[in-house]
């Protein structure tokens, strides 16, 4: 009874689908049918006709309609690779297959959900969402100026609700691991030298700005890459900050091809030991640890790296509460809604299907791909001078996409022993990651100011 259940409802939405794709291809029909009668005898009633009916005009023209098929539509500009009005439509289905993913397949519904649909508004033609439209700024934009535009408020709100929700007991416990965090950092600063030398060999066109700026795309931490980008390279704000959520969306797609083919079967089926239970004492002194480090040796990630720490001092006093849950949920959750809605209104089309645009979108996916690929490879590394072996999916962790990239960790050691269980130790790689890309970004920001 089950699998006819099953069954019917795979036919009902394969129905469903088909006969979805024939009304889109019969609306697409209908409208050229009409454009090419609009340019015979047909065409030229209608126009007299709505010459004498201005307001009839106007109401033709105010539709989505006419904004996707008009002439305006129909050019291209210098940058894009298609028309305007192909790009929306196209951005629109791309919008609706992120909160498809989101809600069907569960990929980071916090983050796709809000950017898929300011993606689907911000294509929208003469809706005037993410643009100054006869004056009058856009919510959107209104919001993008206010919190991502420099000097950057939501990243710092963003990384102080990641520090109260996050535990770095694991990475305490085993502070090797913390060399797995760094490891992946390495996919930062080999995208910049690559951006740099296809830049010299004139296949694209990059300062070191911007080269730093898509770089840190690789720790897949969006607050970070706005941090960074909004001081180096706020021109190319827009395509990075897309790149970044959206890798971080996609890092259970991207990453399980990279770590099965960097590791056997006998690797991932490696169990580690049970961590050791971290006081609140060593957690405390940790933050403080932390923060005089950067402050002696990176203060230009002290911004980041102060919020986190600042977080997670809230979190582990255990004397401010009411603090801590708010930075955790509220605050956090708030300012998650409008980075995702802003973050999608950099999916019109006119910004996204830009040359230089899907540039740095292929760049960042290199970066992230390598930053994925040098962390399982340093656990292996590892493996070869320790005596305790490293389980060496927990590298792929060291991105900084919390928790996503630990759970896809865990997820991968599962389907080949399905009572493995390593989420608690991809923790550690994991958090130091965050601590990493941080750094990473200090790093850039004074080498490249």
């Amino acid at each position: 009874m089950d699998s006819n259940t099953q069954l019917f409802k795979a036919q009902r939405r394969h129905n469903f689908i088909m006969w979805a794709v024939v009304a889109v291809c019969a609306l697409i029909s209908l409208i050229n049918i009409l454009i090419a009668a609009s340019h015979g005898c047909m065409g030229e009633a209608f126009s007299a006709y709505l010459e004498n009916h201005p307001s009839l005009a106007l109401l033709i023209k105010s539709t989505g309609l006419y904004g996707f098929f008009s002439e305006h539509a129909a050019v291209a500009s210098e940058t894009m690779i298609v028309s305007v009005g192909a790009g929306q439509l196209i951005m629109i289905v791309v919008s609706l297959v992120l909160i498809y993913l989101a809600i069907a397949k569960g990929f980071e519904p916090l983050l796709l959900i809000p950017i898929g649909f300011g993606g689907l508004l911000s294509n929208a033609p003469g809706a005037g969402v993410s643009e100054v439209l006869d004056g009058v700024t856009g919510f959107l934009l209104y919001i993008y100026n206010f919190g991502i535009a420099p000097p950057s408020i939501f990243p710092l709100i963003i990384f102080m609700g990641v520090g109260a929700m996050t535990d770095f007991g694991p990475m305490i416990a085993n502070p090797k691991v913390a060399l797995l965090g760094g490891a992946a950092q390495f996919g930062i600063f080999a995208t910049v030298l690559g951006a740099l030398a296809l830049t010299d060999l004139g296949l694209v066109d990059f300062t070191l700005k911007q080269a730093a700026s898509i770089g840190i795309i690789g720790g897949a931490d969006g607050p970070t890459a706005i941090f960074l980008t909004g001081r180096l390279a706020p021109e190319l704000m827009g395509a990075i900050v897309v790149a970044a959520y959206s890798y971080m969306a996609l890092v259970p797609i991207i990453q399980p091809p990279i770590m099965k083919a960097l590791t056997t079967v006998e690797e991932r089926k490696i169990r580690m030991k049970q961590l050791r239970e971290v006081s609140r004492k060593e957690k405390i002194i940790f933050v403080f640890m932390v923060v005089l480090l950067c402050i002696l040796f990176v203060p230009s990630a002290a911004p980041l790296m102060g919020m986190l720490m600042f977080g997670n001092l809230l979190k582990e006093s255990k004397v401010v509460d009411r603090l801590a849950k708010c930075v955790a949920n509220e605050l956090c959750n708030i300012v998650t809604i409008f980075i995702g809605l802003t973050v999608g209104s950099k999916l019109s089309a006119d910004k996204f299907l830009a040359t230089q645009t899907l540039g740095i979108l292929v760049l960042g996916l290199i970066a992230f791909s390598i930053a994925t690929a040098a962390g399982v490879l340093m656990a292996k590394l590892m493996n070869c001078f320790s005596k305790e072996k490293l389980n060496p999916l927990i590298g792929a962790a060291g991105v900084s996409a919390v928790p996503m990239a630990a759970r896809v960790a865990d997820k991968v050691a599962k389907e080949a022993d399905p009572t493995n269980f390593i989420l608690m130790h991809a923790m550690g790689p994991n958090v130091s990651g965050v601590i990493g890309s941080a750094v990473a970004a200090g790093i850039l920001l004074v080498m490249c100011s």
